[in-house]
């Protein structure tokens, strides 16, 4: 069974990924993305209760095999990315589960150059920690050592002020998931003017992700119709996507900001390419969209590491997930909550615009997407009932919208999703797959 899953190393804090893997695990990566000489990895990690634990038992793992550590402390995921790339480590660390609760956590590494490992550095690492016995390990004076740099998300912070619109007179309600932008966000846009309503900044280390954020944006929503804010931004655990909303209440997903970002860079002449990408999740009413505004957009599976490869294959510098994970490739190696805020605010200071303007000029067709639990989601996938309902369903919805029938990544689960021109012919093409699916459990 592979370690590594689409976004690093996951699992249940101190039962499935223990210190002792997180020591081999440094050991490791030592091995395989250490640069010769006195090697550097950057290491960082979110607001969970485990994540010190789990850090200094990587850590030690690092120093053991002669590697100087540099911890940045609680920082966003995306800010490790820029830190590691800027200060030429041989690698970036970053201790977190992203939007998953406090009991999780995960370690992903990053390349030298700021990019999440390929599926081959991955498998070299896992290739490594098989064979315990040769693993690096540093003599006497040559071992590592730890040092404390929380300067370093400065580096960060400047990076994206330069980029960043003056936000004076604008009020935006910003929510943190008590996570690892808790610190850094709020003080970012007060110094760019902007009049702020705080939420989700009060981690615990158990509080990270709990009835907050991007996956919980309900109090968010609430709050910006209360104080009548012009923009909610909702941010995960670890910061590398964002949900916003706009003075209504309305909310604005990852397939909204690659509308209006998209949109906004052709009419500016900011177009460094044609094409952009979504994944197979991207609402269908996107094609309609770019097709009419003649630009190109390219699906890929579900996760950012595939959008991302994508784009780099095809030259693209915008992508977004539905979910809010944005890449602005100019100017950021991975998805990143913070930078999408700003790319935001941005088109609506340089448009005069407000957010809900923005989203209005396209339309999104209805979607619905329901779950279903199953005994074995790759079995019920291969049952031939189900291949038919699929089948049947597909003619159906043929020409009046999508059908996307996929297992999911982690639970016993399917994912039926339908749109169409209206919900009530995308409901009616669900069902016909859904009952299918409930059969293979019965």
């Amino acid at each position: 069974m592979r370690l590594f899953g689409t976004d690093g190393v996951r699992g249940k804090a101190n039962t499935e990924l223990t210190p002792e893997l997180a020591q081999l695990l440094g050991r490791a990566a030592a091995a395989i993305l250490a640069s010769p000489g006195r090697p550097v990895f950057v290491l960082g990690r979110d607001t969970r209760v485990s994540g010190q634990m789990l850090g200094m038992a990587l850590a030690s793992g690092l120093m053991s095999a002669g590697v100087e550590v540099w911890d940045a402390g609680v920082i966003p995921t995306p800010a490790l990315a820029y830190i590691t790339r800027s200060v030429g480590a041989s690698a970036g660390v970053m201790i977190s589960a992203s939007h998953n609760p406090a009991i999780d956590n995960g370690i992903k590494f990053f390349s030298g150059d700021g990019f999440k490992l390929t599926d081959h550095v991955e498998e070299e690492i896992e290739a490594k920690l098989r064979d315990v016995k040769c693993l690096p390990r540093a003599l006497g004076t040559d071992v590592g050592t730890l040092s404390y740099r929380p300067e370093l998300a400065d580096l960060y912070t400047s990076h994206l002020r330069e980029i960043s619109a003056p936000l004076s007179g604008l009020s935006v309600v910003i929510d943190c998931a008590n996570g690892a932008a808790s610190w850094i966000a709020p003080e970012f846009f007060a110094q760019l003017g902007a009049q702020l309503e705080i939420m989700g900044c009060g981690p615990d280390g158990r509080n990270i992700n709990v009835d907050c954020g991007s996956t919980h944006p309900e109090r968010m929503q609430q709050l910006v119709r209360e104080r009548r804010a012009d923009i909610g931004l909702a941010f995960d655990g670890d910061a590398d996507r964002l949900i916003a909303c706009d003075a209504q209440g309305r909310l604005v997903d990852g397939d909204s900001m690659l509308a209006i970002c998209a949109l906004h860079r052709k009419a500016t002449g900011k177009v460094a390419s044609n094409i952009v990408a979504g994944t197979v999740m991207s609402n269908f009413g996107l094609d309609a969209l770019l097709e009419r505004e003649n630009i190109e957009m390219v699906r890929t599976k579900v996760g950012d590491r595939y959008l991302l490869d994508e784009m780099r294959q095809r030259g693209a510098v915008l992508g977004a997930e539905q979910s809010g994970h944005c890449i602005f490739l100019d100017h950021s190696t991975t998805g990143d909550g913070l930078l999408s805020a700003v790319m935001l605010l941005n088109v609506m200071v340089e448009r005069g615009a407000t957010l809900a303007e923005l989203d209005g000029q396209w339309e999104r067709y209805p979607q619905v997407l329901i779950n279903v639990p199953v005994t074995d989601r790759n079995s019920a996938m291969s049952r031939e009932h189900v291949k038919e309902a699929i089948s049947r369903a597909n003619h159906a919805i043929s020409g009046r919208g999508r059908l996307l029938v996929r297992p999911s990544g982690t639970e016993n689960l399917v994912r039926v999703m339908v749109e169409a021109k209206c919900n009530k012919i995308a409901h009616e093409v669900a069902v016909i797959v859904v009952d299918a699916l409930k059969q293979t459990s019965a």
